[in-house]
């Protein structure tokens, strides 16, 4: 049986003033892989995670999340598709203001009927997924980076959504928490069948968790293959940009 494409970006065009991010970009991806895409900095991948949240709407194109075409939705149907979709931010994204507890239980507190004790037992079920139980009452600047990371993954993890997108998600950390991260991307992969669509200019943390690379250049994707296609390709940008991220990483090691 063929696998089911839960993300379509069709044809996808957009443009910031006279900066053109996405030029007919498109990409399928299919339901419970891990896929990441990579591209060059200033080459519209964040940009792409926002169309498929439906943050930023291509200028022209579609955005398909599930079968439903997000791009001309009303705000009021938008809500209903994102409690599908999970998002862990570059920075985290925490309420510095606010305890882990109650980062991990906003989303469930302003999007859900559930009840105090409700939202409790999942805030302490999703910690205890990424590999901290107890620490509720903790605040934000209490935690290391690599924790804050952990607690922005619990959070997205919050709602149990079907896709969840990684924006740099290894970004910042030492190498511990590199592979703490990678390995909770597989496992909630595994554990949840999530569809996972990573953003990174990690090239080791995107070959140790993918099952797909995707390549963003000169607003298009121009190459979709696995792990080991990535590898070995011929295409000279990808090639490029795999040993150009290599070796700066060997210089600053």
């Amino acid at each position: 049986m063929d696998k089911k494409k839960i993300i379509e970006l069709i044809n996808v065009h957009k443009t910031f003033g006279q900066k053109v991010v996405h030029n007919g970009l498109d990409l399928d991806i299919f339901e419970g892989e891990k896929i990441t895409v990579l591209g060059g900095s200033g080459s519209g991948k964040s940009v792409l995670l926002k169309e498929i949240n439906g943050l930023l709407s291509p200028d022209s194109g579609k955005v398909v999340i599930d079968g439903r075409d997000i791009t001309t939705m009303p705000e009021s149907e938008l809500i209903n598709v994102r409690k599908n979709i999970g998002m862990l931010f570059q920075g985290s994204a925490l309420f510095d203001s606010l305890p882990v507890w109650d980062n991990v239980a906003y989303t469930l507190v302003e999007n859900s009927s559930l009840s105090k004790e409700e939202i409790d037992k999942v805030v302490k079920k999703k910690l205890a997924l990424v590999g901290l139980p107890d620490i509720e009452d903790k605040m934000p600047g209490d935690l290391s980076g690599g924790m804050k990371k952990r607690v922005g993954l619990a959070r997205a993890l919050a709602k149990t959504p079907k896709i969840l997108l990684y924006d740099e998600p290894t970004t910042g950390l030492d190498p511990p928490n590199i592979i703490r991260i990678n390995d909770l991307i597989i496992d909630m992969n595994k554990k949840f069948n999530i569809t996972s669509v990573i953003i990174t200019h990690d090239i080791e943390s995107a070959f140790a968790v993918s099952d797909r690379i995707a390549f963003l250049h000169d607003g298009k994707i121009v190459f979709v293959g696995s792990v080991e296609d990535a590898k070995i390709t011929d295409n000279k940008e990808l090639h490029n940009f795999i040993n150009g991220v290599m070796e700066e990483e060997l210089q600053f090691a």
